[in-house]
């Protein structure tokens, strides 16, 4: 399972994750990502698509279930993603949403987070925090003695931009933290697909 983790990328990632909602063919998932500006997240070509998809088939994440022909237009293979591609999604995203040092990968796990029982999203998120408050002191503790033995302004501005970013990020994290201790605030999958969700999925199979 490591393994299969391991080898996931972010694009197949979002493919598992679009297929827990509902089967789809890969122009639809195509087409739904950048409807949703997923596009913001990883890059979506033809290509990068049908190579992700035919390897998530092969390593039995996925499976064909269905082919269609709609008038002229080319067969579509549509696929459901399997217990396994399920599991291996969930644990890319567990693994990524503690991370502090891979924020591209970090983004997408924030974008999937409600794929997790909002319990477990505020404790992975709050190990994050407790990492990112870590982080915090040692930049402010390095630029500090820096300062104070009069290292130049102009080698340590980019310490300065990325403290900044750090503490900006642990203000969000601990105000989002208390935000999902709100059991009425809307969490998961087994939520009601929303209006602009299902005239999203039309739009996608247009």
């Amino acid at each position: 399972m490591k393994d299969a983790v391991d080898r996931l990328t972010p694009l197949g990632l979002m493919v598992l994750t679009l297929l827990r909602v509902d089967d789809m063919h890969p122009y639809e998932m195509m087409r739904l990502m950048r409807i949703r500006h997923d596009d913001r997240l990883v890059t979506i070509t033809n290509g990068t698509m049908y190579h992700t998809v035919a390897r998530l088939e092969k390593s039995g994440l996925i499976v064909e279930v269905g082919v269609d022909r709609d008038g002229n237009r080319p067969e579509r293979t549509t696929y459901s993603v399997t217990d396994a591609g399920v599991a291996v999604a969930l644990d890319w995203v567990r693994r990524e949403l503690v991370g502090i040092d891979t924020p591209a990968q970090f983004r997408i796990a924030l974008a999937e987070s409600h794929n997790l029982d909002r319990d477990e999203v505020r404790d992975r998120l709050g190990i994050r925090h407790t990492a990112l408050t870590a982080y915090e002191s040692a930049l402010t503790e390095g630029y500090t003695k820096g300062r104070a033995k009069g290292v130049p302004l102009q080698y340590l501005v980019e310490v300065e931009r990325d403290l900044a970013l750090v503490r900006a990020d642990l203000t969000w994290s601990e105000a989002l933290i208390a935000r999902l201790a709100d059991d009425d605030i809307p969490w998961g999958t087994d939520t009601a697909p929303t209006d602009r969700y299902l005239a999203q999925r039309e739009a996608a199979r247009a």
